[in-house]
């Protein structure tokens, strides 16, 4: 089957990509620019490196921009998938949807429209043993945004290794909070792992953090030999 990634150059999105190029034929990937930071649908911190991540892999990105607004969002949505079938001739979609029945089933209907096949690898997986996959495979990002209490601005930037893994575990049994992020507590960064064919260097970034919410925001990039 012929498919496109749904990516934010996260985690969940590489991880889903990785998992569709072991089965399908991944063709293009679909980024969707939000310029709400607070959308319901789409991951927004880095959004604008999607294209050097995309680079870094090896495949087309067909990119959209959305105002952000709930619902109308979709349609922009709607759009590049209905593009990406159109310019590749794709029979599914590729989602990194964990748990969210908010953004697979709007996704879903979207594909049904469409007549494409809705494909959501990581539908339900555990969360503690998926981050341990997620490095243990060689993938390699950073915290980009952290959005709850008690993630502090030392997580951003912070590259997701075990130990890092380890005090989210702890942190998830205290505060209630998604080891993977799946609430919205926190967002990544993908610059390295078994997709890239290149990997992405970050040579400028800065920090912004206020009240339990921060971001850390990638000024400039490169990419670079393996």
């Amino acid at each position: 089957m012929r498919v496109a990634v749904l990516f934010s150059g996260g985690k969940d999105s590489c991880f889903a990509c990785y998992r569709a190029m072991n089965k399908e034929e991944v063709v293009c990937l679909i980024t969707v620019i939000s310029k709400n930071p607070e959308s319901y649908m789409f991951h927004t911190p880095n959004i604008q490196l999607a294209g050097i991540q995309a680079d870094a892999i090896g495949l087309p990105l067909i990119t959209s921009e959305t105002e952000g607004e709930k619902e109308i969002e979709l349609e922009d949505l709607k759009r590049a998938i209905e593009a990406a079938k159109d310019a590749y001739e794709i029979d599914g979609v590729v989602t990194g949807a964990i748990q969210s029945v908010y953004q697979a089933t709007r996704i879903q209907r979207i594909c049904e429209e469409a007549n494409l096949s809705c494909l959501n690898p990581l539908w339900q997986i555990d969360p503690t043993e998926y981050m341990k996959e997620f490095v243990l495979f060689g993938f390699k990002a950073i915290i980009s945004g952290v959005f709850a209490y008690p993630l502090d601005d030392s997580w951003l930037g912070r590259i997701i290794d075990e130990d890092a893994i380890k005090e989210l575990m702890k942190l998830s049994e205290k505060f209630r909070i998604s080891v993977v992020g799946e609430g919205g507590e926190l967002e990544t960064f993908v610059f390295d792992g078994p997709v890239f064919k290149k990997k992405v260097e970050i040579m400028e970034a800065s920090k912004t953090y206020k009240n339990y919410s921060g971001t850390y925001t990638i000024e400039k990039a490169r990419l670079v030999e393996k």
